[in-house]
């Protein structure tokens, strides 16, 4: 019997080693149909960047474009240096782009936080909803940019009003999609819950925010852009620090160069901010299955 139990284990290992050489050949197959992926991808985004700069500045070289109105890339370079190493009337550009950061996240974060808690409780209580809809709309409705002139005539020219500016802009961004996912979550789960005994915050707490999390995550990485949006209309408005009032001291001078400087900036900033918020969404929605399209990328 012994001899018998010990050809079975030979024969059984034998068999596997197929098995376990065909899974290493699949590991090593997908690994580099990820890495060709990546390659590719980077490729493209590399060949973007020198089609577009390229053709904006060979365009305005030979004088097809004009660059007094659209400025020129090598010129938005020579203003970005200056502005790093020369600074501004109003200070260093450090000093500036931190004035516009902290604007733009005290506006997201209140923002956010409004947003959430409004569009949760308003998605769950049907109530509620019915009395404030229309005149929920009826706010959507306003331009909200043209709020940025009524908060500096209200509350001056300091950080104040850019905070609240920013933060409409980001309030609905992410009060409509909390709203909706809270619209979204499975009734059949909730009456469950409830018919366990879970008392309505219990519901709120395990069952609600969890569901709806997925939709005020994907509002956020649309939010933070309305965040700096806000900011910097504002400081155009009026401001005594800040990117916005650096833009529109270059208009005053007829400066293309140094707004699309600028611009530059704040769309690095944007970048970092966007890329937080995606290392939030992971940490968060760990639990999610990956999607479709993360699933082809993988």
């Amino acid at each position: 019997m012994s001899v018998l139990r010990q050809q079975n284990e030979i024969q059984a290992e034998a068999a596997a080693i197929p098995l376990l050489q065909s899974e290493s050949s699949l590991h090593e197959t997908a690994s580099r149909a990820r890495k060709r992926r990546t390659t590719w991808v980077w490729t493209g985004r590399a060949l973007v960047i020198i089609v577009v700069l390229g053709g904006w500045q060979w365009f305005t070289t030979v004088g097809w474009v004009d660059k007094f109105f659209y400025g020129q890339p090598s010129d938005i370079w020579n203003s970005l240096v200056v502005l790093f190493t020369e600074g501004t009337a109003f200070g260093s550009i450090w000093e500036n782009i931190w004035v516009t950061v902290q604007e733009a996240l005290y506006g997201f974060l209140l923002g956010t936080v409004g947003g959430i808690i409004l569009g949760i409780l308003l998605g769950s209580n049907r109530y509620l909803s019915d009395v404030l809809n229309p005149y929920i709309k009826v706010v959507n409705s306003v331009p909200r940019i043209v709020l940025g002139s009524i908060f500096i005539v209200a509350f001056g020219l300091g950080i104040f009003p850019k905070i609240l500016l920013a933060a409409v802009l980001v309030f609905f961004a992410v009060f409509f999609n909390a709203y909706q996912g809270v619209r979204e979550v499975d009734q059949n789960l909730v009456a469950n819950v409830r018919v366990l005994g879970a008392s309505p915050l219990q519901i709120a707490r395990h069952v609600t925010i969890p569901s709806a999390m997925t939709w005020i995550i994907a509002s956020l990485h649309t939010a933070f852009g309305f965040a700096i949006i806000g900011a910097l209309v504002a400081e155009v408005l009026g401001a005594q620090k800040g990117i916005g009032l650096i833009i529109s001291q270059a208009q005053g001078h007829f400066d293309p160069n140094t707004v699309f400087a600028c611009m530059v900036i704040m769309a690095v900033v944007t970048l970092g901010a966007e890329y937080l918020i995606t290392l939030l969404e992971k940490v968060v929605l760990k639990w999610r299955p990956p999607s479709r399209y993360e699933a082809q990328a993988i």
